[in-house]
């Protein structure tokens, strides 16, 4: 990290995420200005924007925000270049292990809805337009 700061702006730019949703976070204490301007203007680095945008991927999968606070402390403490004792570090696996695999799960679960939603589509398109066969991707 070359220690560059960002203000709030460009940070919610680049996460795609807004400023009122930002100043959620902070407040829920999933991330915080690494430091402060004179002016007092939140300032970010790119390990901050790392973070929201770990933030931002767990939210349309239905993670609560002590998930993510419990994620990112695991990731935190797994990151921290301290020499971890096996147990807390085979711990630490193990919740980064349960979090993958709840994603996959729910990512699943999302492909299943997408497509019965583009088989929905399909139906209205062929009823509007009966030239046009509706397709089917034979999912329940």
């Amino acid at each position: 990290m070359d220690g560059k700061h960002m203000q709030i702006g460009e940070v919610a730019a680049r996460t795609e995420l807004s400023l009122r949703t930002i100043r959620h976070y902070e407040e829920s204490g999933l991330v915080a200005p690494s430091a402060r301007s004179q002016g007092g203007f939140r300032l970010y680095t790119e390990t901050d924007v790392a973070r929201l945008m770990v933030i931002r991927r767990m939210k349309p999968l239905g993670f609560t925000l002590d998930q993510m606070r419990e994620l990112l402390d695991a990731t935190d403490r797994l990151d921290s270049g301290r020499d971890l004792p096996a147990d807390e570090r085979g711990a630490l696996m193990g919740r980064l292990r349960a979090y993958e695999q709840a994603a996959t799960e729910q990512v699943d679960r999302l492909r299943v809805q997408l497509a019965r939603a583009e088989d929905f589509a399909a139906t209205l398109r062929a009823r509007l337009d009966p030239g046009v066969p509706a397709a089917s991707t034979g999912t329940p």
